[in-house]
């Protein structure tokens, strides 16, 4: 099917990338895909599903063993995200918690905040969240409202946040807060919460249009009182890891895209060879071949630099800009793909029994979330223009001098 198009993805060729490859479809069949329905009623999966994946070894695959993880390069990570994501299902948030959150805490906490945390997040007796969008708040980060303020023995932690994954699953949460009120720089620090602390709400999961299994919510803290040792890192230094952990994030966006993407075509090339119309299957018809072959195109050349990207991303090469490509055209292709899938399943596609229309809703968000589509072009942009502007300002500022002189 799709695979006798691939070039070889040199990412993927050991033995035990093929043998996590095993172990993911293995998870997805006997404790995910039974009980899907279940979970899109609740709107959360449930913890037995985190408990099992870490009984397998699939939680924190990227995590030093130092920590309990599996002190594997991120290559095994992005498969676990790929073959997830190719199956279709969108729960256990696994991305989130073992390729997101967990890094923020193995590089920036203290080894008391590392020895605490990671083991139990690879076990699945722990589960993290990342609290960074409030409702008044998208993209734009520093405008956050969440306040911390210092009160000696503990952070006074007051605000709110939303649209968090995971965050009603979650047992701790990262959240990103103003330590410096009032001040011309405001210090935006990231702060561990834990969900028993006195002040800390959760809202309702949502009902949405697409991951359904899940759960997103509101988070609420009024004066929640955080112990001086969860500060993550330095005080004041939250927004620079945002900005430096984001690649990774938007990064995994592109993977899970590139996954969809894949899953949809090969469901579609199996659909369309049994599915008859006018006494032939509906793979005879060349519109259909066209169509397919088009969405394996798109698919193939958004595959090869996410793949290069998951390479830099090893070497710690992988740059904001790199990232923002990647995840804006992986996303695009993956909407795109998933549309026109769909399309050719004919009246089926849009009924939410078959996977491929659960894949089209979940594909929605992808060019929403770890910011927007817009935004990673604002970025690329940035870059691309950024020395045509710097040269420009030290020109005009090289003529003003010369004009006072």
């Amino acid at each position: 099917m799709y695979a006798d198009l691939q070039i070889p993805r040199d990412i993927y060729n050991t033995e035990e990338h093929e043998m996590l490859r095993e172990t993911v479809r293995e998870y997805v069949k006997q404790h995910v895909l039974p009980y899907r329905e279940e979970w899109e009623e609740e709107s959360c999966c449930s913890r037995e599903a985190w408990l099992k994946a870490g009984e397998l070894g699939l939680l924190n695959l990227s995590i030093s063993d130092k920590y309990g993880g599996g002190g594997l390069d991120f290559s095994f990570s992005a498969l676990l995200i790929e073959e997830m994501s190719k199956m279709g299902p969108d729960s256990p948030a696994i991305s989130m918690h073992s390729d997101i959150v967990a890094p923020y805490i193995e590089q920036y906490g203290s080894e008391e905040q590392k020895h605490h945390y990671l083991p139990k997040m690879a076990t699945g007796e722990l589960i993290g969240s990342l609290a960074m969008t409030e409702p008044s708040t998208g993209s734009d980060l520093q405008a956050i409202k969440t306040t911390a303020v210092d009160k000696g023995d503990y952070w006074l932690l007051n605000g709110s946040k939303t649209f968090i994954t995971i965050g009603y699953s979650s047992d701790f949460s990262l959240v990103a807060c103003k330590t410096r009120p009032g001040t011309p720089q405001e210090g935006v620090s990231m702060l561990i919460v834990d969900a028993t602390l006195d002040g800390f709400s959760k809202g309702k999961p949502f009902k949405k249009l697409g991951l359904k299994t899940s759960d997103t919510c509101e988070l609420f803290f009024e004066d929640v009182k955080v112990p001086k040792d969860r500060l993550l890192g330095q005080e004041g230094t939250g927004f620079i890891m945002m900005m430096t952990e984001l690649p990774r994030e938007r990064l995994t966006v592109a993977i899970q895209a590139v996954g969809a993407a894949e899953g949809a075509i090969e469901s579609v090339i199996e659909y369309t060879s049994e599915r008859t119309a006018f006494k032939q299957p509906i793979a005879g018809f060349q519109n259909t071949q066209f169509k397919v072959a088009e969405a394996a195109m798109k698919l193939q050349l958004n595959q090869c630099y996410v793949d290069k990207c998951t390479e830099l991303l090893k070497e710690h090469k992988l740059t904001a800009e790199q990232a923002s490509v990647a995840k804006c055209t992986a996303t695009d292709m993956q909407f795109e793909v998933l549309d026109q899938c769909l399309q050719l399943h004919g009246g089926y596609g849009f009924m939410w029994e078959y996977q491929i229309c659960r894949m089209f809703a979940d594909s929605r968000v992808s060019r929403i979330y770890a910011g927007t589509n817009e935004i990673m072009k604002v970025m690329v942009a940035r870059k691309l223009f950024n020395n045509y502007f710097a040269e420009l300002k030290a020109k005009r500022k090289a003529k003003k001098m010369a004009a006072q002189n």
